[in-house]
């Protein structure tokens, strides 16, 4: 092996200086501002790859700020730039994207990318590497499409390679640097299909305790069927909502996190296992009745309503997530047959209007906290809290007078054997509120506060103690009376 550390070192981008696909966060950003260019695509297509990325390039730009990079390999080149080595970006991403990486990184003597007409992919990106930096050079790529390129190459970086691919490179070329592929594994894949969210489907289960059915062997059988199905869609829409807020999440001090705004999983497997999540959620709804069917179709829409264009909206978007809570409990009864109470409606929006103001609030905080003025992607600001504070407050005191003013109604006295215990239960949710307002303000709640609810113990204890109380009221007869 002759010494290689003075060749010119090539880079590729897609999958190798990121672990992200650049065309794809372009395209979907681009649908993201304007949905209607879905209906170009087919015409930008018949350009040819080259005229199709063109096309796309033209119209929205990648921010090199904020996409994800192989720190490993970042690393490495600046160092190898430090001691003057000849660094290159040769990508088949678009010239665009490519010249904005390069000025961000500030490492990149040439850039070889994609041009009008000029799809820089495979043999033309040999060529053009050879034409700009002669026969002797060090290659960096990733995927089995490079073999080609290493194969002519001096030496090899392997950057997240198969093993057969990478066996096949070591018999060809020497290698310089290898990078293993970080395995991400179930782990990524259960954080971005939010199961742990799936304990907020658990609220289509609240007719059937409410109506006192749960023994009810088909009832609950098909309320089973009916959580699998919301949480089926749930977690395809969280994947979709990802995809679409990949800018907004990077910004974000956790978010940033988020498996697929930091490269750990791939773009186009998002998009494979939502459609997958999507389908088997409808499958599985038409199981349940057809009315259910369609309030898990109106669920979606509404979701996608908000993710799409009421989130953006101050206040809006908090009363869009209580009807997204709320509609569960309506869900649940339709799966059941049951008819759901004004009371528990009216008991709800309230409830659940507070538990949305408790997450914006707690994202606010957490910006604050990091010396952030305000969210990108929704119009908060932390100055807003101040108003927030007392309406997300306000809001759960409402929640306590309807259920107040449910204990005391005729027909929740002729109903319950000793509905005077039903007190009790206002008297937690009084505690079980004001609690997540002070770990709100603590800087110590989570995105969700009914995740959190359900990892606090505190939370944990004072909810069992009040369906205690409620079952209590309902089935034994207590002497309360002096």
């Amino acid at each position: 092996m002759g010494d290689t550390s003075n060749m010119p070192l090539v880079v590729d981008l897609d999958g190798t200086l990121t672990p992200t696909d650049t065309l794809l966060e372009s395209l979907v950003s681009l649908l993201k501002h304007s949905p209607v260019s879905l209906l170009l695509l087919p015409l930008w297509l018949m350009r040819g790859r080259a005229g199709f990325k063109d096309a796309i390039s033209m119209r929205v730009t990648i921010d090199a700020e904020k996409i994800p990079y192989c720190a490993p390999l970042l690393e490495y080149l600046q160092e190898e730039k430090s001691r003057g080595r000849q660094i290159v970006l040769a990508t088949a991403a678009h010239y665009t994207t490519a010249d904005q990486v390069s000025r961000h990184l500030g490492i990149f003597d040439k850039v070889l990318a994609t041009r009008a007409g000029d799809n820089l992919k495979g043999p033309a990106k040999l060529k053009a590497i050879q034409g700009s930096v002669g026969e002797a050079f060090v290659y960096a790529g990733d995927c089995k499409a490079d073999l080609p390129i290493w194969k002519e190459a001096s030496a090899a970086i392997l950057v997240g390679v198969a093993q057969s691919t990478a066996a096949l490179v070591r018999r060809q070329v020497p290698i310089e640097r290898e990078y293993p592929k970080q395995n991400s594994g179930m782990a990524a894949w259960l954080r971005a299909l939010r199961v742990h969210q799936w304990v907020k489907n658990l609220l289509l289960f609240v007719p059937l305790l409410t109506t006192f059915e749960f023994t009810d062997i088909y009832k609950l059988g098909s309320m089973v069927l009916a959580f699998l199905a919301f949480s089926f869609a749930a977690s395809a829409t969280y994947i979709v909502n990802d995809l679409w807020d990949l800018d907004s999440d990077r910004s974000h001090p956790r978010k940033r996190l988020r498996p697929f705004a930091c490269g750990a999983l791939p773009i186009l497997h998002g998009l494979l296992v939502a459609g997958i999540g999507l389908v088997l959620s409808l499958v599985v709804a038409s199981t349940v009745s057809q009315g259910f069917f369609w309030m898990l179709v109106t669920y979606l829409g509404l979701t996608s309503f908000y993710s799409w264009v009421i989130k953006e909206y101050v206040l809006m978007d908090v009363l869009m997530l209580s009807l997204l809570y709320t509609i569960r409990i309506l869900a649940g009864s339709v799966a059941i047959g049951v008819a759901t109470s004004s009371w528990l409606l009216a008991f709800s929006a309230f409830l659940f209007l507070s538990l949305a103001l408790v997450k914006r609030c707690a994202e606010l905080v957490s910006l604050k906290e990091a010396g952030v003025g305000a969210t990108r992607g929704r119009d908060y600001r932390v100055s807003d809290l101040v108003v927030l504070w007392p309406l997300g407050v306000g809001a759960a005191l409402c929640a306590v007078v309807v259920f107040g003013l449910f204990i005391s109604a005729p027909e929740t006295q002729a109903r319950y054997a000793t509905p005077q215990m039903l007190w009790l239960v206002a008297i937690g949710l009084v505690y079980w509120m004001a609690r997540l307002w002070v770990k709100t303000s603590r800087g110590e709640m989570h995105d969700d506060p009914v995740v959190y609810a359900v990892k606090d113990r505190g939370s944990r204890l004072t909810v069992l103690a009040m369906i205690g109380a409620a079952m209590v009221a309902f089935f034994v007869t207590l002497e309360l009376q002096p």
